[in-house]
């Protein structure tokens, strides 16, 4: 390790003890970063809203990160209080939601925080910080700061930062911002859409660099006028994969890990499965569907409707640790990409772990797509297109024909999945800070 380790500010939301795929990232950069040099500051909010908790992330965060705090003020009790949420109940991850009720009230809450709070409802966070941040770059002497979105509303306080004190300043992007698959169910008005396309567009030209999480969506960045743009993907900790033995399923069980969120339903897997169940009766009895993770209602109604229910598990969120062990036990993943037009550069945090778990991966996307392109080049899954109901049956029953055939060996090129290593994928992302720091 060098000796002199250098500081850069890292401003992000989502930090341990909160959950779910939105910490990952930049937990596990931090992580590795002292091994190439660097000694991270991290700012997080004091008292966030998450829509999970997982306090085992908090033995990933390396002694040599400085954690910051401070409170943020956000409407989500308001929220809550209007559309009968319990306190402990989160607002839920893209429009998915358990439950059907009150949906009238939450598409009103919807259309007031849309064109109210823009970028999103953490911007009352940005002028305290920016107050905040400014003193302690001043006296520090820190010379670049990492803002990571969603919320896009943390690249504001990049922006204004990089404006004041005329600091190096990378924008992270883990996720689009007007591109995002949902940005059309925000119920925007023609001037909250301008402005939201506004604030994007001053992010991207002002950042000394943008990182894209995919090929496609740093193609979308390019063109919507970042200046310069790098991809580095999401990935694995290969210290997360280390569960001890594991026994696999003895059903052939098909596992979804993550939120089944409204647009990732697949009604024609669904119908696919169930005509599967009542043509082959070995089939029937030894399917099984698990979920972990919040499903949306309309999901769970969907598999009501295609008589699936009696062979479905639906196990709620599950501690990062034993997602991984479901992952590692189960006959096969399914990796189900948004229906939306702008999912071909969709790499959802998942797919890392999935490749790196060994278990095969049914997939089901833009056949063209950046998510296709990696399953090829590490031999992990099959993918089918939406509407291909016949290739989709032939991709499920070859993954069946192998379990009755008594296939228990990993799956993939053990190289190919390495390459997305958190440690490696951190390396790269060093040398693209060395350029600063030696510029």
């Amino acid at each position: 390790m060098p000796e002199m380790l250098r500081n850069l500010l890292v401003v992000c939301y989502y930090w341990p003890p909160s959950g779910g795929g939105g910490v990952q990232r930049w937990l596990k950069f931090t992580k590795y970063l002292p091994e190439y040099g660097y000694e991270p500051i991290v700012y997080t909010p004091e008292n966030p809203t998450s829509p999970v908790h997982d306090d085992n992330l908090l033995r990933d965060i390396s002694p040599r990160v400085r954690v910051l705090k401070r409170p943020i003020v956000e409407p989500f009790g308001l929220y809550r209080l209007f559309t009968g949420k319990k306190p402990d109940e989160s607002q839920g991850a893209a429009f998915a939601s358990e439950s059907r009720r009150s949906l009238w009230k939450e598409r009103l809450a919807n259309l007031i925080r849309s064109n109210l709070f823009i970028p999103d409802a953490r911007v009352l966070w940005v002028k305290p910080s920016v107050r905040y941040l400014a003193e302690l770059l001043r006296r520090e002497e820190i010379p670049l700061v990492v803002t990571t979105g969603p919320p896009h509303s943390l690249h504001l306080i990049g922006l204004h930062l990089k404006r004041k004190l005329g600091i190096r300043w990378i924008a992270d992007f883990r996720d689009p911002w007007t591109g995002i698959d949902y940005y059309d169910e925000l119920l925007l008005s023609r001037w909250a859409d301008r402005r939201q396309k506004n604030l994007e567009s001053r992010v991207l030209r002002t950042a000394d660099l943008v990182i894209a999480v995919s090929p496609s969506n740093g193609e979308e960045l390019r063109s919507k006028g970042a200046r310069d743009v790098r991809v580095i993907t999401n990935g694995y900790d290969p210290a997360d994969m280390e569960t001890g033995p594991v026994t696999l399923d003895r059903e052939f069980s098909l596992a979804h890990i993550g939120t089944f969120m409204p647009n990732r339903n697949q009604d024609q897997l669904w119908r696919c499965l169930s005509e599967l169940r009542d043509e082959n009766d070995g089939f029937r009895h030894n399917f099984r569907l698990r979920l972990a993770g919040k499903t949306d209602a309309g999901v769970m109604e969907a598999l009501r409707q295609h008589s699936l229910e009696s062979c479905t598990e639906a196990s709620g969120y599950l501690a990062h640790a034993e997602s991984v062990r479901m992952m590692k036990r189960s006959r096969l993943l399914l990796l189900a990409i948004n229906q939306t037009g702008s999912n071909r550069g969709m790499l959802t945090g998942k797919l890392y772990e999935y490749l790196a778990s060994g278990r095969p991966i049914l997939a089901i996307g833009p056949v063209e797509g950046d998510a296709a392109g990696i399953l090829r080049q590490t031999g992990c899954g099959l993918i089918s297109a939406f509407d291909d109901a016949a290739g989709l049956k032939q991709n499920i029953l070859h993954f069946y024909s192998q379990y009755l055939q008594g296939s228990r060996e990993p799956v993939g090129n053990i190289s190919e999945v390495e390459k997305y290593s958190r440690r490696k994928l951190t390396g790269d992302l060093a040398g693209l800070l060395d350029g600063f720091f030696s510029g």
